[in-house]
């Protein structure tokens, strides 16, 4: 593999797409990470973790966490390559071709919004806790409509309020982790820790695997780039930084977990029962507050990002252009935010959303490939611009993440293989529909992409 050449000199970051501002910053990026990836899987991943590994779920973090780690590292250098909007859409696109990009955007379209769809039943569910009416029937429909509609409301106001939205709630849901951490950690009983042998490779692996996808989501939130002041330097910190900051957080709850609760294994609501047994009453209202912003969290970044993949393939003319117009005031994507609430929404409240959660899976997977692949494809275009961020020890690096991506894809289920072939099987569909209608009603191109080279 032949390593990109290192920058003349540093470039500006350049304007945003037309109609589009950039007022995201570094930091606020790193929030918006946090909030993609921390959601509502880790207050009830624990129990699960534990009954396929015991103690060893702490070695199934870590492995979970190299393997993360080395897809982050492929995401950072591409993304530091670029300045526009799109992500891992983007990246597919200039390094495959029109037909792999439109795809790989429209598979993580769809995971958007079915991520919303379940997250925010999640968010009902946790919201009963103290509201009960939430729980089921009209109480959970208005729950989803005015939490639903009110961070469209949001995102359509501007890039800059969703953003600061963004990180107050990233903050207001680390808070009660690191308090469970902060407390928990010494009530931790170390014989807990003990086990009799090591879990079998099968169930080890099925612990990683489940592991991947509670890691998962920064790659939603790069798409957002053509939004940020820096993005070549700012999008790569702020994956690498998230990240490092999930894995240590992940660790350590597991760590109070196993230590102060007996029966991790069995538990629906881990570490809300945990902090029960070391905080009382208040503590398990603590952690149910706590998820309730996590999931409210999950669902703003979502909704930030989901309707960025719209306005990206419109803007290069694989989605209707009305989808890539933005707003003369807020200047927001507000038809993709609109659609991406509209849909999610309906999928919330019908409750559909379950017959696609499988395309979680393969969405990812081709995510995850076709960055790890463009980043192949990159360096070995001379005429390429230089990335700003290069991967240390690419020559094993790139391998285990192309290696783990095939990996987990060998191991999808029927049903999500199925799910997925319906999914592309639709979206080349309106592909070719699209194409046809720009055929007879032609317009002007889309701008040239800033911030990359045109493809060779």
């Amino acid at each position: 593999m032949v390593a990109s050449g290192p920058p003349s000199m540093p470039m500006p970051p350049g304007p945003a797409a037309p109609g589009l501002v950039r007022d995201v910053g570094r930091w606020a990026m790193v929030a918006l990470m946090i909030n993609g990836i921390i959601g509502a899987g880790i207050f009830g991943l624990p129990s699960r973790i534990h009954s396929l590994t015991g103690p060893y779920g702490l070695v199934a973090f870590v492995v979970c966490a190299v393997v993360v780690g080395c897809i982050g590292l492929c995401f950072a250098e591409v993304s530091s390559r670029f300045m526009d909007t799109g992500g891992p859409y983007l990246y597919t696109e200039r390094a495959f071709g029109g037909r792999a990009g439109f795809l790989v955007g429209w598979l993580m379209w769809i995971t958007r919004v079915t991520a919303l769809g379940l997250i925010s039943n999640v968010m009902a569910s946790y919201l009963s806790f103290f509201w009960p009416p939430a729980g089921s029937g009209w109480g959970r429909a208005a729950a989803m409509s005015a939490a639903m509609l009110a961070l469209t409301a949001i995102n359509l106001a501007g890039v800059r309020l969703a953003a600061g939205v963004g990180g107050v709630l990233a903050i207001a849901k680390l808070v009660p982790l690191f308090l469970f951490v902060g407390v928990g950690v010494f009530f931790i009983e170390p014989r807990r820790f003990a086990a009799p042998s090591p879990p079998d490779a099968s169930s080890l692996s099925q612990a990683v695997l489940q592991l991947i996808f509670a890691f998962g989501g920064f790659e939603a939130v790069v798409i957002a780039a053509g939004e940020a002041r820096d993005p070549r330097r700012d999008v790569p910190f702020a994956l690498l930084a998230a990240l490092a900051c999930v894995t240590l957080l992940y660790v350590l709850i597991q760590a109070v977990c196993i230590g102060t609760l007996p029966a991790l294994a069995t538990s629906e609501k881990p570490l809300a029962d945990a902090a029960r047994r070391f905080m009382g009453a208040p503590g398990a209202s603590m952690v149910a507050l706590g998820a309730l912003v996590s999931t409210i969290g999950t669902l703003g970044a979502s909704l930030l990002v989901g309707p960025r993949l719209l306005f990206a393939m419109a803007e290069r003319s694989q989605m209707p252009r009305w989808l890539g117009s933005t707003h003369a005031r807020f200047h927001t994507p507000h038809r993709a935010i609109l659609v991406t609430g509209a849909v999610a929404l309906a999928l919330s409240v019908s409750g559909t959303f379950t017959y696609l959660l499988g395309l979680n899976v393969i969405a990812r997977l081709a995510t995850y490939l076709g960055t790890a692949g463009a980043l192949v494809v990159f360096r070995r275009r001379e005429r390429d611009r230089p990335a700003l961020f290069s991967v240390p020890a690419a020559g094993l690096v790139v391998p285990l993440a192309l290696a783990a991506c095939l990996w987990l894809l060998a191991r999808s289920g029927t049903r999500e293989l199925r799910d997925a072939s319906i999914a592309v099987g639709s979206g080349l569909v309106i592909h070719a529909a699209h194409r046809w209608w720009r055929a007879r009603h032609p317009a002007p191109g889309p701008a040239e992409l800033q911030g990359a080279a045109p493809p060779p």
